[in-house]
């Protein structure tokens, strides 16, 4: 299997044109002719993962956010994103990244999400519609209870899907929900037109304070994940899924999840 074999793959299953405007996918860095004998999943390509993929010895890194979102004027160690890139050049790892893309694309990030949470549902659809010619694709999902849930219920069953001790909320617990959004990541500039689908509540993360308060008053319930915790299981599912695909075409080739990477923030 050569690194042109995987970029075939994701760019099947998440092609580059659901990508927003703003964003940057593809393969970053690297020779699509290369051999490829192992592949970690990451979702952010940090210092410590790059050291963990050198120690395993990884041909290739397969993030979900990219390095080269902002293109850089120069690559020098004298940045931390210059580093990244000269690590990984001379240590002969290729990087692709699939970021909004995937989370757009039908079984992508945001019907992970929805299949996650496993809550009984009677209709799903899509917030904002992707231009392009591939459908049901798009940012964001709206999804329909067949019956109303409690906010705190719902609480609940996000910190048990997500693994987590703790996340943030805002709005009144009583309240009664039976249609939700959802938007993984940083998914706040969508809050009005979450609004204007009539959504009750907004799961997402990486909410800030002036948006949640006016919110709040507007009488939405949000919970916030957090960036992390909200994507990176939802990658790590997706990711298995293409190592069944991988497994079957060259089950020579090892793959592995990162085992360093974790949430950034940390409570005191």
């Amino acid at each position: 299997m050569i690194v042109q074999d995987i970029v075939d793959y994701m760019e099947g299953i998440a092609p580059i044109e659901l990508k927003e405007s703003y964003d940057n996918v593809g393969l970053m860095i690297g020779n699509k002719k290369d051999q490829v004998k192992s592949i970690l999943f990451c979702l952010d390509c940090n210092l410590e993962v790059i050291n963990e993929a050198k120690l395993k010895c990884v041909d290739m890194i397969i993030s979900h956010h990219p390095l080269l979102f902002k293109k850089p004027s120069s690559i020098t160690t004298e940045t931390l994103q210059g580093k990244k890139i000269i690590e990984l050049i001379k240590a002969d790892i290729n990087l692709y990244s699939s970021h909004t893309n995937l989370d757009s694309v039908k079984n992508g990030m945001n019907d992970t999400m929805i299949q996650l949470l496993d809550l009984n549902i009677k209709d799903a659809y899509i917030m904002d519609k992707s231009s392009s010619s591939i459908e049901k694709a798009g940012i964001g999902r709206i999804i329909e209870l067949t019956t109303w849930i409690t906010a705190k219920e719902l609480c609940y069953t996000v910190k048990e899907k997500f693994q987590l001790k703790n996340i943030r909320f805002v709005g009144d617990l009583n309240n009664k929900i039976t249609k939700i959004a959802l938007i993984n990541g940083s998914g706040q500039d969508y809050f009005e037109l979450a609004r204007n689908l009539g959504a009750q509540c907004i799961i997402t993360g990486d909410t800030t304070y002036h948006f949640v308060s006016d919110y709040k008053e507007m009488g939405l319930f949000i919970i916030d994940v957090g960036h992390f915790s909200c994507e990176q299981p939802l990658f790590k599912i997706i990711s298995k899924n293409i190592e069944d695909y991988i497994n079957l075409k060259d089950p020579t080739v090892k793959v592995f999840f990162s085992e360093v990477e974790k949430e950034p923030y940390e409570i005191f």
